[in-house]
């Protein structure tokens, strides 16, 4: 389908209610005869990666006015991960769904010509390029930006995480109470999405790889003042891409797609990028087995060709000084499609051939695929009988030793069960931890297991259990885990039949992952499962939790 800007606010007497009302704004006749730019904006007071985006709003404003666009700025929730632990974080995944459904209905009832998206964080940027997927209409999205590490703890920069990881190592004697207060104050010491590789600075740089953000955009930090120049830089260019026609339907393809699994695994992104990959898909009409295919083609095979933080001590702003995501584009240009469009209004290939010489480095943090840190080491699906439909994890997180596991099972029917009995010092080294009925339906929202990894790692076992669950993990997580267990336990999924005592053996380089008992002895004690009592029966989580799809298709709303 052709885009025609609608310009419904064409000055004729059919138009006069609707030129009224916007008049009622504050709006004059020469800005209803530009094109309408709607800038969707997620700042909120209480998110750190987002309480910069008022000032990015206004830097966008300018670029659209300069450029002969009238800006509609309007908002849109966004919930922090780092704060909504616990029972708040049944809330977190199901709101990627809200955030695409109110800018996708803003835009439609308002006729906008075009949209910017504004948001940083973990299921923000996701619902922003899922709503700009339905609409296919020129869309930009802006990443409000990375913040700077915080003080040294444990041989690296400190992060918000960090402050699980301290509270074990309170418990195992290696640090004192009073430290952490120290490290509360100092670990996050600026505005911007986490500092390291998580899922929020994943989709942010997934974006741009995808063609949706403005090349060198996705990694500038918070703080710097190109985060401000390349906010006006978008509202220029979306006045650009409106004139010209190009939307979001051009640019976010199945190629793209591809680029982004590719991306993911050279550069050690979260495992959360297989739940929103597959739910763009959703959106775009692609299938989530295609997309799920294409992470088990590229798991072995791409080179891991940036290493940070949770994988390495380096943070992204490390990673935006030494190239960021165009150097890394420009690396892995051979096995990428670069023929495909861009928000720059030209091509990747265009991108990557105009890109300057990078600094000299004795070591950088960017290296090339003849000489990469590790080959197929990104993100791997693993299946069984134990994950029919599949499980997600990162070897790029998990030592070599992990690689293999095999041990008995303790099983917990929450996160809450888990964590106690972590702190309370009942898990030993070979411990297989299987949380269930943590998944989209189960949760419901499909937890992080965040603080359950970290206190691990604090308390000295990060490196000898492991965690098999069908909720999901925090892009920050190490250690030897598998997540998005498929089907779900609440979707009587054979995790739901795990006892006590059973025998688990994950094994990553081969991709499985087995239940060591018998099949028909898993159906004999599915049929008797009596799963625990919904945890909302009313409100939208409640009607979230009877429409999720599984991990393995997204967690979308069907």
């Amino acid at each position: 389908m052709t885009f025609v800007p609608h310009h419904s606010m064409v000055k004729k007497p059919e138009n006069c209610n609707h030129r009224a009302l916007f008049k009622a704004s504050g709006y004059s006749d020469g800005d209803l005869e530009r094109p309408m730019i709607g800038i969707a904006n997620s700042w909120n007071e209480i998110v750190p990666g987002h309480t910069n985006l008022r000032q990015v709003a206004e830097y966008v404003k300018r670029g659209i006015y300069r450029a002969g666009g009238t800006a509609v700025e309007f908002g849109t929730i966004a919930c922090c991960d780092g704060i909504a632990q616990g029972d708040g974080m049944f809330a977190i995944l199901p709101t990627r769904e809200i955030i695409a459904n109110s800018i996708e209905m803003m835009v439609r009832a308002h006729n906008l010509d075009a949209i910017v998206l504004l948001g940083s964080c973990d299921k923000i940027v996701p619902g922003m390029m899922m709503a700009a997927a339905r609409l296919k209409i020129p869309a930009i999205l802006v990443p409000g930006g990375p913040m700077q590490g915080g003080a040294w703890l444990d041989n690296r920069q400190s992060d918000s995480t960090s402050m699980s990881e301290a509270v074990g190592m309170i418990k195992a004697g290696k640090l004192k109470e009073e430290d952490i207060y120290h490290f509360e104050n100092a670990c996050v010491p600026t505005c911007g999405s986490c500092s390291f590789y998580g899922t929020a600075n994943t989709m942010c740089c997934i974006a741009e790889a995808m063609g949706l953000t403005p090349s060198g955009g996705a990694a500038i930090p918070a703080y710097k003042a190109d985060r401000l120049r390349i906010a006006e830089y978008a509202g220029e260019q979306i006045v650009d891409l409106v004139n010209r026609g190009i939307t979001a339907d051009q640019i976010l393809t199945l190629d793209a797609i591809e680029n982004a699994v590719i991306f993911a695994n050279a550069t050690g992104g979260s495992t959360n990028v297989t739940l929103h990959l597959t739910a763009l898909g959703y959106e775009l009409g692609i299938e989530s087995q295609t997309i799920m295919d294409l992470f088990s083609k590229y798991e072995k095979t791409v080179p891991q060709v940036l290493k940070i933080n949770p994988a390495a001590a380096a943070n992204m702003e490390d990673f935006y000084e030494d190239g960021g995501v165009p150097q890394v584009l420009k690396e892995l240009a051979p096995i990428l499609h670069t023929d495909g469009m861009t928000v720059d209004g030209v091509t990747l290939q265009e991108i990557v051939e105009q890109l300057p010489e990078r600094r000299e480095s004795d070591a950088p943090l960017i290296r090339t695929m003849e000489d990469p840190y590790s080959v197929g080491k990104g993100i791997a699906i693993v299946k069984g009988n134990l994950a029919p439909l599949g499980g997600v994890t990162k070897p790029a997180a998990i030592a070599p030793e992990q690689l293999v596991v095999s041990g008995k099972a303790k099983v917990y029917d929450s996160e809450d069960a888990a964590i106690a009995d972590i702190l309370g010092g009942k898990i030993v080294a070979g411990d297989l931890l299987v949380i269930r009925y943590e998944g989209p339906k189960g949760g419901p929202g499909m937890r992080e297991m965040c603080n359950a990894m970290k206190y691990l790692h604090g308390l000295g076992l990060g490196t000898s259990t492991a965690i098999i669950t069908d909720g999901r993990f925090s892009g920050t997580n190490n250690g030897c885990f598998v997540g998005h267990i498929s089907p779900e336990a609440a979707d009587g999924g054979p995790i739901a039949a795990v006892k006590d005592g059973d025998e688990i053996t994950l094994n990553i380089p081969e991709n499985t992952i087995t239940l060591h008992v018998s099949d028909e002895e898993i159906a004999a004690r599915l049929a008797e499962v009596v799963p625990p009592a919904p945890r909302f029966t009313t409100g939208y989580l409640a009607e979230y939790s009877r429409h999720a799809t599984s991990a393995s298709e997204g967690a979308v709303v069907k």
